[in-house]
């Protein structure tokens, strides 16, 4: 019998902003969280759309059982990290066959020393149907271990405290904070940032004293401006604890000195317009990356330790155009830049003796290269990590007086892995404007470019988040299968520089879906694939992308897969109480001014669903979600039910006990993963 598709009610409300009125029948959905006449129908209504899918999907459920046995039999049960050295104790991670989570350890002065397991969170995660540990600190004696768990997925975590040394949680627990905390040097002070209950931003700056109760915390920073996000850090050299507030286009720094808990924090540099700054310290001044005097792809200066004004910068590394200069690793003799050119990046090394400089060589057309984790500011040592489309994720330490580099290790892809079965090539499409838009691109060997084989193309294209060539052992099985993979590293992102992303946000933010279109356009005009065989994935705002392009070039891809997807922009940039909105402000525009308001009505894909057919669709959400809330890819689906006039699938799949990240084991989001690839699978025929 054929699955019938649910229809979700429709309930007439009215928006009317600057003269423009719009019905929007779905907008019910949202009534949930509030737990108001309507939240029963909302589950009712995601419970009956899960039902559909399986209904569907049926004929792949021993498929999709094999696909996660395939993919996992690539992950390698029993696996270790590499060990991070810091103040006197190695620490890392490790996993245990059949097990979901890790085990967070450490040994004293060397690697042959007993082990101490200071979080098994394996142990922890039971009978929790979601677990997440972050935001690890260890108290500068050693002796405290701060982390932030969440057992809902909406990224809510209550800061516990562990003495490491009577193997006794603390009573301790700070509830709705972002996770992290910071020692200060007095090894009984902790700072951390508090989550506002119904927006979820972060909202303030409290100290507390171990021992105390959290509700009698002091606040040592609120920020007014809710565009803003903040956070709290310490330096590398344990000599400052710094909070930085930050929007998309200024920030500012705040700072004590580490070893004096209970003092003011004082302003590094006031906020300027349009001016970002990032603080490095080193033992006898400031760095600071910044976009100051219109540098757009940054420059690195310095100040004096007692002058911190941006009156007293002085330049050091000048902006140049070709070169993104995006990040500095600080250690006594070095700093590292990580700067990005021709969409790549380069690590570059810079002797503080005799300012002697070079660059790391990698070899490859297209990868991705970045720091590791080197929280010891004594070494001469740099942690990076390197990976590219067929290149397994790689650990290296590089010494910056010898040059030499050693491979401490390289992700383990069981089933007998060769990269050399499979090719990789860096290609260019030419968008309507004439920007030439990067695409890295891999496929099996055999691959044949006659416009007859399936490819993915996946995109991002937001918050300037670069989308470099990376590895992933669960791509195997679509490689393996004929399909190639495609990267679009379109505007919106930051591979190009600075201005690939301002020209991808705001009232430019068109761009970010016509480079992807012509990238598609691209792909099948040089026969790499062709209509019948171009699918597309993207996830949050790499959602908001799909649905864009299926508006706009619905006949290009014969399936789309829509992860958590941000596609009913102006009614959520609308709404101050949704978690994220006003931070976002700066990235899509505010709503509120008619100008930013219509430009995003002409693209937000809810907003333009339209009587027409539309490719096969897969849309996935989860309840707890608080990035993008689960109403939003519901009401899209429930909208494209009632107005397209094709019979192709469109799934939704609504994880009901995850958020944003999906689920929290090991292993559990291959779940997800084998549905995905067998939606691609079926709409291509291929069986096993």
């Amino acid at each position: 019998m054929k699955a019938t598709a649910p229809v979700a009610a429709k309930k007439e409300h009215v928006r009317n902003i600057h003269g423009d009125k719009v019905i929007d029948n779905y907008y019910w959905m949202y009534d949930f969280f509030g737990k108001g006449p309507d939240s029963t129908k909302v589950v009712d209504y995601l419970k009956a759309e899960n039902s559909y899918l399986d209904q569907v999907m049926a004929g792949t459920k021993q498929f999709q059982a094999d696909l996660f046995t395939e993919m996992k039999s690539r992950i390698k049960e029993k696996d270790e990290s590499v060990p991070v050295f810091k103040n006197g104790y190695f620490y890392y991670s490790r996993t245990e066959d059949g097990k979901q989570y890790y085990k967070y350890c450490r040994k004293k002065g060397n690697l042959n020393a007993p082990e101490e397991i200071l979080l098994d969170a394996d142990k922890m995660a039971e009978g929790h149907a979601y677990f997440a540990a972050t935001g690890f600190s260890v108290s500068e004696d050693n002796r405290y271990l701060a982390f932030g768990q969440d057992l809902v997925s909406r990224r809510q975590y209550t800061i516990h405290i562990k003495d490491l040394q009577t193997g006794q949680m603390l009573p301790d627990a700070i509830e709705n904070t972002e996770g992290s905390a910071v020692w200060a040097n007095d090894n009984k002070t902790i700072f951390y940032t508090a989550k506002n209950p119904v927006t979820l931003l972060s909202e303030k700056i409290m100290r507390h004293a171990m021992g105390t109760d959290p509700k009698k915390d002091a606040l040592v920073y609120e920020e007014k401006d809710k565009s803003n996000y903040i956070g709290i850090d310490k330096s590398k050299n344990d000599k400052f604890i710094f909070i930085v507030s930050q929007a998309t286009m200024s920030s500012e720094w705040r700072m004590i000195d580490a070893s004096k808990a209970n003092s003011a924090f004082t302003v590094f540099s006031p906020r300027m317009k349009d001016v970002l700054y990032t603080v490095v310290p080193l033992a006898d001044r400031f760095l600071i990356l910044t976009n100051k005097d219109d540098a757009k792809n940054f420059k690195l200066m310095e100040c004096p330790l007692g002058t911190t004004s941006a009156t007293a910068w002085k330049e050091v590394i000048p902006v140049r155009k070709d070169v993104l200069l995006q990040s500095v690793e600080e250690f006594r003799d070095f700093i590292v830049l990580n700067e990005r050119k021709d969409g790549l990046v380069k690590l570059r090394v810079r002797s503080l003796k005799d300012k002697s400089e070079h660059y790391i060589d990698f070899g490859e057309p297209a990868y991705s290269a970045n720091f590791g984790a080197n929280p010891e500011y004594n070494s001469v040592s740099l942690r990076y990590n390197y990976t590219s489309l067929t290149t397994p994720s790689s650990t290296y330490d590089y010494d910056m007086s010898t040059k030499v580099k050693t491979l401490k290790k390289q992700q383990e892809v069981l089933g007998g892995y060769d990269p050399k079965d499979y090719v990789t090539e860096r290609l260019y499409a030419t968008a309507k404007d004439g920007t030439k838009v990067p695409i890295s691109i891999v496929y099996k060997k055999g691959f044949k470019k006659d416009g007859n084989a399936p490819l993915l193309l996946y995109g991002y294209g937001s918050y300037g988040a670069s989308m470099d060539a990376t590895f992933g052992s669960t791509r195997l099985t679509l490689l393996n299968r004929g399909f190639a993979f495609a990267i679009a590293h379109i505007r919106g992102g930051q591979e190009m520089g600075r201005l690939w992303y301002e020209n991808g946000k705001l009232m430019k933010k068109i761009n970010t879906f016509t480079d992807f279109i012509d990238c598609g356009e691209f792909l099948v005009r040089e026969k790499y694939t062709s209509k019948q065989h171009l699918y597309a994935h993207g996830g949050s705002a790499g959602g908001l992308l799909m649905g864009a392009v299926v508006n706009m070039a619905p006949d290009l891809w014969h399936g789309v897969i829509a992860q958590v997807p941000f596609v009913d922009v102006v009614n959520t940039m609308l709404d101050e109480s949704i978690p994220l909105t006003t931070n976002e402000f700066d990235e899509w525009g505010n709503p509120k001014n008619k100008d930013a308001y219509f430009y995003m009505k002409s693209y937000s894909p809810y907003e333009n669903v339209q009587k027409k057919n539309y490719p096969n669709i897969l849309v996935t959400t989860g309840l707890h979600d608080s990035q993008v809330q689960y109403f939003e890819p519901a009401k899209w689906v429930a909208k494209l039910r009632d107005m397209k006039t094709d019979q192709n699938m469109l799934l939704l799949h609504v994880n009901m006990e995850f958020g944003h990240g999906g689920a929290s084991g090991r292993f559990d989001y291959l779940k997800d993963m084998a549905l995905n690839w067998a939606f691609l699978f079926t709409l291509e025929g291929i069986a096993k």
